[in-house]
């Protein structure tokens, strides 16, 4: 059991930075403005079960998945990146919203939990290149016991999860103690700071596709 704790926690030690879960909720505080209690509450949940749905089945089968497709990080990051920049871009230049209104006149909300909350503002693409790269190096390891390494993946995708959920759902407190402008100045910021993401991402995808083309160019030579 010790060997489980271990390897748990050096797994949630390797996600949780690149996780961020303050830069999520300051994102979610933007994005739910106006919604309920219990849209709120909903939206949280949405977002750590999709974080966890991403991370388990990137571990799994992303590497098979991105081999099929012939996708690669580089270009991962690039479509990550243009996501941020289109979503920060409606944040920082907010646009006034369509509200339609069900039968029993319930103002109707777009889920916001999958895009961009959980991909690709949480599980972007760092978060996925890094849980490919220890998926396959965890396949020869030998610290740990085989059991551990079959046990310990989905328990800390849970454990996440968990976090960010518990992080989302606190946000309630942070929204009372700021209010309503702050909310918005938080929501232009977190758009402009999108979008700086996003050109970032961009240029990390861009410098490696040259860096490849370059490597492969020498080994030609």
């Amino acid at each position: 059991m010790n060997s489980l704790f271990d390897a748990v926690v050096l797994g949630l030690l390797a996600l949780l930075p690149l996780i961020n879960p303050p830069t999520t909720v300051a994102l979610f505080l933007a994005l739910s403005k106006g919604l309920s209690r219990e849209e709120k509450n909903k939206q949280a949940f949405l977002t750590a079960f999709y974080v966890f749905i991403i991370m388990t089945l990137t571990y799994y089968i992303g590497e098979f998945v991105m081999g099929v497709f012939n996708i690669s990080i580089p270009g991962l990051r690039i479509a990550g990146g243009g996501i941020l920049i289109v979503i920060g871009s409606r944040m920082l230049f907010p646009q006034p919203r369509e509200i339609s209104s069900s039968g029993n006149g319930a103002v109707e909300r777009t889920s916001f939990a999958f895009i961009p909350l959980a991909m690709p503002s949480t599980a972007g693409p760092g978060t996925i290149a890094m849980i490919i790269s220890a998926s396959a190096t965890i396949k020869n390891n030998t610290v740990f016991p085989p059991w551990v390494l079959l046990t310990a993946p989905p328990l800390i995708f849970l454990s996440v999860s968990l976090i960010l959920w518990c992080c989302l759902l606190a946000s309630d407190l942070i929204m009372k103690a700021i209010g309503e402008s702050g909310i918005d100045a938080i929501s232009r910021l977190m758009g402009f700071l999108l979008v700086c993401m996003g050109v970032q991402f961009a240029i990390n995808g861009s410098i490696e596709i040259i860096q490849t083309i370059m490597n492969n160019n020498t080994k030609i030579t």
